[in-house]
């Protein structure tokens, strides 16, 4: 069907179809907004203060105004669209292709922006910024504008984590959380400016002479036994991993590099273990209470290993391949952070992730535009996160109204969850005639229209449809 450039319909019989008032309408959204955005601020907030061990005054003082400020951003961003739907309906005299979405959301987001506190707005400009460019990538591939690349989020990462190890190991190259959580994931044993210069530096475990643990296994029986046994087993554990081959450049006094690389592996995965299985257990807290058989499974998890696996292989062979090219070059060089973050991000096969690539990505972009400002390279804009988070929100709301199977599931269900499952209920088969497909997944969805207030008859709108549970 050939593209339409106007529509002349209502708001009403377009948007708002559960009610003919365009007062009502923003009041149930806002009412709705509101109630599902203190739900998620406020156990938020409230872990998060847990977690930083905040002090007294600052959950008499700071807590509930923060969840607040926040509750009160989210409830803008979906009260406000809907109010902005109607105004241009009136203004314009009818709906565009853009007008429905991009130009209600751009208003309404820009708005909501500027109610939440500052620290704050970076963080959401960085995801909506991911969301909108994923969003984007879609809707290309969708028009056969690009085609998309097989394991292309894998490519990506290994770009990604390329730059960001060498972002890592070059001086004055990462700060703050980002510089924190490379360090725990792989360690200050690949970090140039490492304090330990010697391997005389540090202290050795105190061996236990031969004759005097015989003595003791025989005089204090089984007890002592056992921890002459733990004691040798430590001891020759010890004596492998110190006396394997280690480079003269390499920094990792306390082992050789084959157990450098194990010891790393082993200890990722643990951990991506324990995480993963602490979200499985805590997802299905209720079941287990109810049925407790289901306690192994979620254990034994095949998903489980996925992350551990993830983890454990990034460190492994980024560790691994650094002390290849340091025995290789003979030399320990930035350079190489290249070459072994790159080959160490094709572990993300274990456990692929678009949206992790992508949310990555954005911060690397945003890494290095700040790197560029601080060089003198890139000009510094003021209010540049408030702008890139309206116009990135307006995309994905973009999406959500005139091509929902371009947008990412999870935000699809966000959006149903805060206004209550009334995005559901827009009358897409009449914006079918915008060649977006807007009703391709609502198929068996018609609104149920009073009549009276129909502007403009139409069969599909006047045709009784399913009912939709709100809430």
């Amino acid at each position: 069907m050939a593209a339409l450039s106007k529509l002349p319909h209502s708001c009403y019989e377009i948007g708002h179809t559960w009610d003919p008032s365009c007062v009502r309408s923003a009041l149930d959204v806002t009412r709705g907004a509101l109630e599902v955005s203190f739900k998620i601020y406020a156990p938020l907030y409230l872990i998060a203060a847990v977690l930083k061990r905040r002090k007294k005054d600052y959950y008499i003082r700071k807590l509930l105004p923060e969840i607040l400020r926040s509750t009160s951003f989210l409830t803008a961003n979906g009260g406000l669209y809907i109010v902005f739907f109607c105004v241009l309906r009136k203004l314009l005299g009818g709906f565009y292709p853009w007008s429905a979405g991009f130009g209600s959301a751009l208003p309404a987001s820009y708005i909501a922006i500027l109610l939440e506190r500052k620290n704050r707005r970076g963080l959401l400009t960085i995801y909506m910024a991911n969301l909108a460019t994923e969003t984007l990538f879609r809707m290309a591939v969708t028009r056969g504008i690009v085609t998309p690349i097989r394991h292309g989020e894998v490519l990506l990462f290994c770009v990604t984590a390329s730059l960001y190890m060498f972002f890592f190991r070059s001086k004055d190259g990462l700060k703050g959380f980002t510089f924190s959580a490379l360090k725990f994931l792989i360690g200050k044993e690949e970090i140039p400016s490492h304090s330990v210069t010697a391997e005389t530096g540090l202290p050795r475990p105190p061996e236990v002479p031969a004759g005097e643990t015989a003595a003791s296994l025989s005089a204090d029986g089984p007890v002592s036994r056992r921890r002459a046994i733990g004691a040798y087993t430590r001891e020759l554990l010890e004596s492998i991993c110190k006396h394997g081959p280690r480079h003269r450049c390499c920094k990792h006094y306390q082992d050789n590099c084959i157990s450098y690389c194990v010891k790393g592996f082993v200890r990722m995965f643990s951990l991506g273990y324990l995480i993963q299985c602490g979200i499985k257990v805590t997802s299905a807290f209720r079941q287990v209470f109810s049925k407790p058989s289901r306690l192994p499974s979620l254990f034994y998890n095949k998903e489980n290993f996925q992350l551990g696996a993830f983890l454990g292989s990034f460190v492994s062979i980024y560790k691994g391949t650094s002390c290849l090219l340091r025995w290789i070059r003979d030399i320990d060089d930035e350079l190489h952070a290249l070459v072994a973050g790159f080959l160490a991000g094709i572990s993300m096969f274990f456990c692929k992730s678009t949206t992790v690539s992508m949310y990555l990505f954005s911060k690397l972009v945003e890494t290095m535009y700040f790197k560029g400002i601080e060089a003198g390279h890139f000009p510094y804009i003021p209010c540049a996160d408030t702008v890139l988070y309206a116009i990135s929100t307006a995309i994905c709301f973009q999406a959500a109204v005139m091509e929902v199977q371009n947008l990412r599931p999870s935000y699809w269900k966000f959006l149903l969850r805060l206004t209550q499952g009334r995005f559901a209920l827009m009358n897409r088969k009449v914006l079918d005639v915008f060649g977006t497909q807007a009703s391709q997944n609502f198929r068996d969805f018609a609104p149920r229209l009073d009549p009276r207030y129909v502007s403009v008859p139409c069969q599909t709108a006047l045709l009784p449809g399913k009912d939709v549970v709100l809430g």
